[in-house]
């Protein structure tokens, strides 16, 4: 086990952040690993499973310390925070510092978010499609089932949450944006957020170089209604 008891495969690191979780400062910690391969995903070279930075825990809490007073929050993103068994441990250690705890999801493993809940002041989860249409979002068979049943979780846990979809006309239509938001208005979901894929980072060519895409005005204003809060974040 190394110094600061835990071991966590950090891949990234960002120290200061407003935007991944709405209304705090947070340093943002990305680990590494992911079991899914989202076409958009501007993030690709955390997907493979490894030990990511050999200082990466050492560096995040060597910055909250310095940040005390300054930051409010640690988001743990990725890839896919859940994957990794260290996490529970990781998110305790940031709490006893004293700073809020929020976490990034595509609800890939429902059983390992079920636990980590409870640990949570935050969630910002992935909703990538209906969920009947899940695979061909992230290619992986039986994905859209667990991300089902991670949103079911995480909206009767009643921890703050947003749901959160890349558009991308590869992926998306006006319809299949009607589908996801029945999907999720049926859970009981009441934030969801549209978000402009951004060409940066994404290793997909053909994914790349496709126009970016949100819905046109009658369309958000349908989505608007059925939700309590309604956001698209323009890249």
């Amino acid at each position: 086990m190394p110094p600061g008891g835990v071991s966590l495969a950090v891949g990234g690191l960002v120290p200061l952040s407003s935007g991944d979780w709405p209304g705090r400062l947070s340093a943002v910690v990305f680990l590494q690993g992911c079991p899914w391969s989202c076409g958009y995903c501007h993030n690709p070279h955390l997907i493979p499973a490894g030990d990511g930075e050999p200082d990466g825990w050492q560096r995040l809490l060597g910055l909250l310390r310095r940040r005390r007073g300054l930051l409010d929050a640690v988001v743990f993103s990725g890839g896919e925070p859940t994957l990794q068994d260290a996490l529970p441990a990781a998110m305790d250690t940031v709490r006893a510092l004293g700073f809020a705890v929020g976490l990034h999801t595509s609800g890939a493993y429902p059983e390992r978010l079920r636990g980590i809940l409870p640990l949570a002041d935050w969630v910002g989860m992935d909703a990538k499609a209906p969920f009947d249409d899940y695979a061909r979002a992230c290619g992986a068979p039986g994905s859209g089932a667990k991300a089902r049943e991670s949103a079911r979780l995480l909206v009767e846990s009643g921890v703050p949450c947003e749901f959160r979809t890349t558009v991308h006309p590869r992926v998306h239509s006006t319809g299949s944006l009607l589908s996801l938001a029945a999907d999720l208005r049926a859970l009981g979901a009441r934030r969801w957020v549209l978000q402009e894929f951004r060409a940066t980072g994404c290793a997909d060519e053909d994914f790349a170089r496709s126009p970016s895409w949100l819905p046109e005005p009658a369309l958000r204003e349908c989505l608007a209604g059925m939700f309590e809060s309604f956001t698209v974040r323009s890249a």
